[in-house]
């Protein structure tokens, strides 16, 4: 992995990067330019961001793991002090499958049904493995995702959900917040 401002490959010209980033030789880049990060970022191997117009702003402290996906016209934005899994997807764009569209991204848009809707991921949230974000999904600040998890609704502060569809599976302890506070007076010092 990389440490260096740019990433390995020295390709990607990102609309921001912070400092200590950490990017994998492996990772694909669609539209960097729509591509913000901040510091202290791990991106680990074979993750691929696809930002459409919307873009994508990933905040401080965070850990995107191995083949995470992040894609879509809308925006997506992931807030500080977040760890994502592997094998996450997060799509601020979906194609409809009821047929009153044709699915895929080579088909002309006045054939095709596409619902684009932003993603937010806020601060001190955790996302388990496989799990998927659907377009249009808030996880509010310390919401939890357990692994394998489909989310189509809004997660509430510090609520946990899982399944298929994702559904409250309990709360996440309030220390969370407490030690979100400590650290963002630690790095201001």
């Amino acid at each position: 992995m990389s440490t260096e401002r740019e990433p390995a490959a020295g390709s990607h010209r990102f609309a921001s990067l912070g400092d200590n980033v950490q990017i994998d030789p492996t990772v694909r880049v669609i539209g960097a330019e729509r591509v913000s990060i901040g510091s202290n970022v791990r991106i680990d191997a074979f993750v691929v961001l696809s930002a459409g117009e919307g873009g994508i702003a990933i905040g401080d402290y965070v850990h995107l793991g191995a083949h995470t996906f992040l894609a879509g016209a809308a925006r997506i934005e992931i807030g500080d002090f977040i760890g994502i899994s592997g094998r996450v997807s997060i799509y601020s764009s979906s194609d409809e499958y009821s047929g009153e569209g044709i699915v895929g991204p080579t088909i002309p848009p006045d054939f095709r049904d596409v619902t684009d809707a932003p993603v937010t991921v806020s601060d001190l949230c955790g996302i388990g493995a496989g799990s998927v974000l659907l377009p249009g999904v808030t996880l509010a600040e310390g919401a939890g995702v357990a692994a394998l998890s489909l989310v189509r609704d809004d997660v509430g502060p510090l609520e946990m959900v899982g399944g298929v569809p994702a559904k409250r599976i309990g709360t996440r302890s309030r220390t969370l917040l407490e030690l979100g506070r400590r650290l963002r007076e630690a790095r201001r010092d």
